[in-house]
């Protein structure tokens, strides 16, 4: 048996400050509701293995804050829809977790329907047996679907042999792919990336802000962790990651991005959301061959980014071509755009033993105002299909329409995530690319969900009376109104009033007659 152990075991509590950085305080200024109601979760809790197993959330504990009658509580000895009960005993590490998915006041999804609390020991078994000297790996889940779209892991398998990695992330993959289940999964605390985690079909959560596992995967050099939150353990980021999920779940089947709610709500759009939303850091890295940061995945988890973009809607490609395998693909020069540039695609593309599949979204990139520049990024994520062991081969492209010229690339050929991710970008027309490469393949087509964002971030100032009013578009979020006075040396600073939010946009109103000040915005 492999046991499993918590990614982090210091109890804390949810600040404010945490969801103003995540986006949830303005998410919850601007839209209704938009807090996880009606979906069902699932929290898996490894702390100790000794009877009675510690694994449960205690519903009155401080931070957690829910009633009794929302939790089953399930071991391998029965389920239990009562606290206290015989199965177990509470766990300090999963009230904390329970505080920051789903807790009031301070949780991402405060109104899910339900939550199923698991011990982990006996939710996933993985075990292995030595016969003449091979060792053989078995990996096991619930034999039948849980009905929880989102599954929150807090913990970790340890140092395990690449073979044994391998057989948790097919396991895990099937069993997402089967039943449309997202697995939220702690990175670890340092060193490598650790299983659960490593499964393609979910998502790996490292920290923002402490000490991290840094990628890739140990058995092919996959791009994980997929993103981060600010906390000091990955015990306590990746329920923050889970419970925008849910959000996200209960906004695509609300009809939030559109009629396409299925499709809204498949785990491959959700990833994808959650992805293109996430801010980079200054120090944020990609490569054509690799999709995302070693260190931070796609970036800082932001909820209202990743909602904003599932309100775009769903857009289709414009044109569809087939080009001989590992022929040039350039842009088609189609009429017609995507009308938004923010939203967000679920669509499938196919290829052959000889030709590769390529769909085209051209995006009229402009704003009227002069001299504006933007930045870029998508996101395509597709499943490893149920029982496989390889992947479909999907990359990413973005063109100038205009020239035919290559601007960005992701094109890994171990990853079913591809991103793009430019700043600075002038206005233009822009060919975006989803290519499916023929040859050997798994399947001849594959479904796979794209989010993008297009924009330019526009700061205005006016004078009322003795005092300037500061405004910028409310989204995208992430940016810091920073200020300096006029002279040398210029030394930025965010010493500036917290912005209000008023009629979609950031408002901060500050003492203009002090002198000269220079005003900017920064991301991190």
């Amino acid at each position: 048996m492999i046991f499993l152990v918590a990614a982090g075991c210091v109890l804390t509590t949810v600040r404010a400050s945490i969801l103003d950085t995540i986006g949830v305080t303005v998410l919850r200024t601007v839209t209704t509701n938009v807090n996880g109601a009606g979906i069902r979760v699932a929290q898996v809790e490894a702390e100790a293995t000794n009877p009675p197993p510690t694994f449960e959330v205690n519903p009155n504990a401080d931070a957690v804050g829910q009633p009794v009658s929302l939790f089953t509580y399930i071991t391998s000895s029965g389920t239990s829809s009562t606290y206290p009960n015989s199965l177990g005993a509470e766990s300090g590490h999963a009230d904390t977790v329970a505080s920051y998915f789903y807790g009031i006041p301070g949780g991402v999804a405060t109104n899910v329907v339900h939550v199923d609390n698991y011990d982990a020991n006996y939710f996933v078994i993985l075990e292995y047996t030595v016969i003449r000297g091979v060792t053989n790996y078995i990996s096991l889940l619930p034999s039948t679907n849980i009905s929880a779209p989102v599954v929150n892991q807090s913990f970790i398998m340890g140092a395990l042999p690449v073979a044994a990695q391998q057989c948790s992330d097919t396991n895990y993959d099937t069993y997402a792919a089967r039943y449309n289940t997202l697995f939220v999964s702690g990175a670890g605390n340092g060193g490598q990336v650790y299983a659960p985690s490593t499964c393609y079909n979910g998502i790996s959560v490292a920290v923002y802000g402490a000490p991290s596992s840094i990628g890739p995967t140990l058995d092919n050099g996959r791009a994980k962790p997929d993103i981060t939150a600010p906390e000091n353990y990955t015990s306590f980021s990746t329920p923050q990651v889970a419970g925008a999920a849910a959000v996200l779940f209960q906004a695509g089947l609300r009809g939030d991005g559109g009629s396409a709610t299925n499709a809204a709500a498949d785990i491959r759009t959700v990833k994808a959301l959650l992805l293109n939303g996430a801010i980079k850091p200054a120090d944020w890295t990609n490569g054509p061959f690799s999709p995302l940061d070693a260190r931070y995945g796609a970036g800082v988890l932001n909820i209202f980014n990743s909602y904003k973009q599932l309100a775009g809607g769903k857009q289709g490609y414009t044109d569809s071509v087939s080009v001989t395998t590992n022929a040039p693909h350039p842009p088609t020069g189609a009429s017609g755009s995507v009308p938004t540039l923010s939203g967000w695609d679920f669509n499938t593309n196919s290829s052959t033993s000889t030709t590769d599949g390529v769909k085209h979204y051209y995006f009229d990139v402009t704003n009227d105002v002069s001299g504006a520049t933007f930045t870029a990024t998508a996101t395509l994520v597709w499943n490893r299909q149920q029982n496989k062991t390889a992947i479909n081969n999907l990359d990413l492209f973005l063109y100038d329409a205009n020239s035919s010229n290559l601007i960005a690339s992701c094109a890994s050929p171990v990853d079913n995530v591809e991103q793009i991710f430019i700043e600075n970008l002038p206005p233009g027309r822009y060919d975006l690319q989803v290519l499916k490469n023929g040859g050997a393949t798994v399947s001849s087509s594959e479904t796979y969900a794209l989010a993008f964002e297009f924009f330019s971030m526009s700061l205005n100032i006016a004078l009322a009376d003795t005092n300037a009013v500061i405004t910028w578009p409310v989204y995208p979020a992430g940016f810091v109104l920073e200020s300096t006075t006029l002279g040398s040396p210029v030394n930025w600073n965010t010493n500036n009033p917290a912005p209000d939010v008023i009629n979609g946009q950031n408002q901060v109103v500050t003492n203009a007659s002090s002198g000269g000040q220079l005003f900017r915005l920064r991301r991190p």
